[in-house]
């Protein structure tokens, strides 16, 4: 885990002094998708809680911290300030729906975006309506700056991201929501407290989801309740877990460079109908890799790539 912490920060760090603007927007994108990856794995993955809330946490974190800085609060403060915010919302939310299971859960959890882009249309004085809100441009010398601030910043919250799940997949908490995802009813009965423990690791997903949404706000400088409530980034963290695998610590960094890189293409080449062609690539991948790229050496395909890449090696 240390040396695969340290070769990633030395990768970024080579990346922010070498990579040219275009490569450091999609290492951004990439960066914003494994931390709601991440966050959703939390829930998702370990407690097997089917959550559609990512993007109330990803949008009210996002107009948390676009209305601190309107009212003159350093971004410093502005950003961390909304991820608590969104924990201890997504606290009260746990409370109130957590006792749900399965499909029930996933309803519940799926119109609470559409509840809080409701009120922040409403709520115009503070939060501009559906006339979205402006954020103050930070002065980072340029579009250079701007962009290679962003992306450490991005990167930070992948990696603060990373550190919460490892930390969660390594302790008592991780154990009992395993147990939860097994089987809930015999947790309970073995003594542990199931609602505490996901409540807490509800918060957790909120509390990563809220300040992503933070640092989103920011780096696009205007945002809007169709934007960030939208409900595609409750849907593609999913995915993106489910790509790189469900319940694995790095496999929502896996996924979420797959289906960036499976976005891209599409949008590249087939501009009319990438939408539709990305939604058949990924229930094919569903379908047919449920448990991720790591399926791929059911079919030998794995086993092929990596004989095909020793043989390069040699001939070279």
């Amino acid at each position: 885990m240390t040396a695969s912490l340290l070769i990633a920060l030395a990768a970024l760090l080579a990346l922010v002094f070498t990579a040219d603007n275009y490569v450091l927007r999609l290492a951004t994108t990439v960066g914003m998708y494994a931390a709601l990856a991440w966050a959703w794995n939390l829930i998702g993955g370990y407690a097997g809680y089917p959550s559609f809330a990512t993007a109330a946490f990803f949008g009210l974190g996002a107009y948390a911290a676009g209305v601190f800085q309107s009212l003159g609060l350093p971004f410093p403060l502005a950003w961390p300030l909304a991820g608590l915010l969104v924990a201890v919302f997504a606290g009260l939310l746990g409370r109130a729906i957590l006792h749900l299971r399965g499909h029930y859960f996933a309803i519940a959890s799926l119109v609470i975006a559409d509840v809080l882009r409701e009120v922040t249309n409403v709520w115009t004085d503070v939060t501009g309506g559906g006339m979205g809100l402006s954020l103050p441009l930070l002065n980072l010398g340029g579009v250079d700056g701007q962009t290679r601030f962003y992306f450490l910043a991005m990167a930070l919250m992948a990696v603060l991201a990373l550190l919460i799940s490892w930390g969660v997949d390594r302790s008592r908490l991780g154990v009992a929501l395993r147990c939860i995802e097994q089987n809930e009813d015999a947790a309970q009965v073995i003594g542990i407290d199931t609602r505490a423990s996901k409540v807490a690791v509800f918060m957790l997903s909120g509390l990563l989801a809220g300040a992503t949404g933070a640092v989103y706000a920011s780096w696009v400088t205007y945002i809007d309740p169709t934007d960030v409530y939208d409900v595609s980034l409750s849907v593609k963290p999913i995915v993106m877990a489910l790509i790189g695998g469900v319940g694995t610590l790095m496999g929502p960094l896996i996924g979420a460079a797959v289906f960036l890189g499976l976005e891209e293409l599409l949008w590249r080449n087939v501009l009319e109908f990438h939408a539709g062609l990305l939604g058949l690539l990924v229930a094919a991948l569903v379908l047919f890799l449920p448990g991720g790229v790591r399926d791929l050496r059911r079919y030998g395909l794995w086993n092929g790539w990596v004989r095909y890449v020793s043989w390069r090696r040699k001939a070279s």
